[in-house]
């Protein structure tokens, strides 16, 4: 009775669906998907396994948000979705 309040020991790890984060579990689903409905189960499944292998090495030892804030810089504005945030062109604003 000594340990009353139990305390999670990782208050910041992600969401896991099996052993991967969301966005990794994306990563492997739609190619997979894409090689079944396509009748290349093959090629879906070398496909989502290099989609898994090259995310983990884009995300490696950075941020989860680090993909967003990187597609927010480089592609398009209506691309993340974000509305409250200024075009990313705008590098310098007064005010």
């Amino acid at each position: 009775m000594a340990d009353k309040y139990v305390i999670p020991t990782h208050l910041d790890d992600p969401e896991l669906i099996g052993l991967w984060t969301l966005d990794e579990f994306l990563a492997m689903v739609i190619p997979f998907a894409w090689g079944i409905l396509s009748q290349h189960i093959l090629i879906g499944v070398a496909l989502s396994g290099a989609g898994w292998w090259g995310l983990r090495k884009a995300k490696a030892g950075r941020a989860m948000s680090w993909l967003l804030h990187l597609a927010y810089w480089h592609l398009p504005a209506g691309f993340t979705g974000l509305r409250a945030t200024p075009p990313s062109y705008l590098r310098l604003m007064a005010g």
